[in-house]
């Protein structure tokens, strides 16, 4: 996973995700809920392995503005923990608290990965 700390990161990830789709994660070390999707996301990751999509993560209690920017660019309100699936600039699958398990990004991601 690789960390987004700056609004100009999102910016960037958000132009990439036109090309090849991705997974942002917005994650509060504060929050049990959130440590468990965390766990659920990085056995997942795991599994994948490198036919994963390209995951990056937000931590929402370090870097609110950009935690707000997305929000508001992707059309979602925002949540804590929060799965958002990027396609071409649109966000075409998100999930929230305990919505994130290892089966259910495997149902949604798992068809995004490279054969």
């Amino acid at each position: 996973m690789t960390s987004l700390n700056t609004v100009q990161q999102w910016n960037e990830v958000l132009s990439a995700s036109r090309v090849k789709p991705l997974l942002v994660f917005k994650h509060s070390s504060r929050c049990s809920v959130s440590t468990g999707a965390y766990d659920e996301l990085t056995a997942w990751l795991e599994d994948a392995g490198e036919l994963s999509p390209p995951c990056f993560l937000v931590e929402v209690v370090d870097h609110q503005e950009l935690s707000r920017a997305i929000a508001e660019q992707a059309g979602i309100k925002h949540e804590s923990p929060q799965a958002l699936l990027i396609e071409n600039g649109m966000v075409s699958w998100h999930a929230s608290h305990w919505g994130i398990t290892y089966s259910t990004l495997d149902d949604h991601l798992g068809n995004h990965c490279e054969k």
